[in-house]
Formats: C-alpha cells, structure tokens, sequence
C-alpha cells in the first residue's frame, strides 16, 4: 500500500529559471526512481519568507504530491539536504481527508479557469 505524500521546497532566490527547473527536475526524479508516482505539482513562484533564513528574504515555492512507499521520504529529503540550492523543506504524508481536501481544491481551480475563458 502506497501512501500519499506532499512535499513543499523553498530554494534559493538566486537561481535563475533554468536553475529552478533542474532543481524541480532533479527531485521529481528521485521521487520515480524510487517507485513513486507523482499526482500533481504546483509552482508557487518567488514569494518573501516569514523570516530571513541563510539571510535571504524570499524563496522559489515548489510544491509535489506525489504516492510512494514510506522509504523513499528519506532518500528525497537526504537529497534536500545534500542541495545547496534548497534553503527548506517540509514533507508530511496525507491522510485520506488530506487527499480528498486537494482534490476537491483541485477541482475548484479548474472550474474557475473554465469560468474565465
């Protein structure tokens, strides 16, 4: 029995682009490497942190829900921590209201980007 999972980064501000999306890259691909399977992603851009960490005041969110065995959240977070670019971390595995919760939220953006074109 998988379970799901929902792991937020924060990496540097100093990266560029390309930089970022090799970062995404690279963790979405442990993450398969190791019989995962990834349900959804989300970029949540450049945003100011709640306080200063390593003396930088804002971050590049990146967000993936992804299903995977228990195992596999410490290679993924052995690989954070290994990273120089990401400043943060936090991973946490969905109980099934968790799951439903995202879906439903899911669901609701994509009625509203119907709405609006």
């Amino acid at each position: 029995m998988l379970n799901q999972y929902e792991t937020v980064f924060i990496a540097t501000p100093v990266l560029s682009e390309n930089q970022m999306k090799e970062a995404v890259q690279k963790f979405k691909k442990i993450i398969t490497d190791n019989e995962g399977e990834i349900v959804h992603e989300e970029n949540w851009g450049l945003k100011k942190l709640a306080y200063p960490i390593q003396k930088k005041s804002t971050g590049f969110y990146y967000l993936i829900e992804f299903r995977g065995p228990g195992e596999m959240i410490d290679k993924l977070e052995v690989q954070y921590r290994r990273d120089e670019r990401i400043i943060r971390f936090l991973t946490f595995r969905m109980d099934k209201y968790a799951v439903e919760y995202a879906e439903k939220k899911r669901k609701m953006k994509e009625t509203e980007k119907v709405r609006e074109e």
